[in-house]
Order: C-alpha cells, then structure tokens, then sequence
C-alpha cells in the first residue's frame, strides 16, 4: 500500500513492544495464526498462513476473517501514534471485498491516514498471494478511537 503520506513521528518511544504487547492479548489473532511481523509509525502488518479451519465452503479465507486482519492490521497502526497509556477500539470500518481470499497465506497492510487526539481515520488493504503472486482482495477505510489512560485487558 505505502501510498504518499506524510512521515508520522509516534508519541510513545516503545510504541513498538506496546503494540506487540497488545497483539499478544488478543486471543482471536492467535486462534486464526496470525502474526504481526512489521510494526512502523503509523504502518502495521499481519500475515495470515492458510488454515483449513478458517475457510468457507468454496475452500476461501471466509471473508470475516480477511475483515478481523484488515481491522487489527489498521488498528494497531493507529495504536503506533498513540501516547503510552492509550489504547485504541475500533467505532467503524468499512469493508469491500475485491477478489476471493485464495492463497497460501494472507497479507494485511494497515496504515494510518489522518492521525487525531480522539479519533484516527486509518484504511487497510489485504492481499492474497499464491505462488508469490499478490492479489488485492480487500480494502478497508476504518475510524478508530483513542481511549487514554485505559488499560487493555480483562478486567
């Protein structure tokens, strides 16, 4: 994705172990086998291997699944401009599916749009690739919520 945008400074030095931190609480991502390998100012990744038990009945990615990856990958992008302290949730998105999730693994691109106290606008692009052929077969534009001074977590 990476389109032309202006370099984001994060407010917090250890953003990048907080968002870590953060993935690592969500129990979802770790039950789809998604992991988090690029994690920027404003710039987040998830890649997403191919599991049987997360298809749907034509042997695709079920489409709620490539909008659980858009959603977290735009997220935490947000989540890398926020101060310490702050935690993100998520107030909508919007999701077009393009092309059928049919890959071997899955790529989600989040990143951040226009940054703000309260709110962030962020979008996500989610690629399929087989045989090192990447097709885009979703794209998402997402309004985020900076929550300060609350903890992630069960409480």
């Amino acid at each position: 994705m990476r389109h032309e945008l202006p370099i984001f400074q994060p407010k917090d030095p250890g953003y990048a172990d907080r968002v870590h931190e953060s993935f690592r609480l969500q129990q979802a991502m770790a039950l789809i086998g998604a992991e988090l390998p690029v994690v920027e100012p404003g710039h987040v990744e998830i890649h997403l291997p191919f599991k049987p038990e997360i298809t749907q009945q034509h042997g695709f990615i079920h489409g709620g699944v490539v909008g659980m990856i858009a959603d977290s990958a735009a997220g935490y992008a947000a989540n890398t401009l926020t101060p310490a302290g702050t935690s993100v949730l998520t107030v909508e998105y919007k999701l077009n599916l393009l092309a059928p999730a049919d890959g071997e693994r899955l790529v989600a691109r989040g990143e951040v749009v226009k940054p703000g106290r309260t709110l962030l606008i962020t979008r996500a692009e989610v690629f399929a690739i087989r045989r090192e052929q990447w097709t885009l077969c979703a794209v998402m534009q997402q309004t985020i919520m900076a929550m300060h001074g609350k903890k992630e977590g069960v409480e």
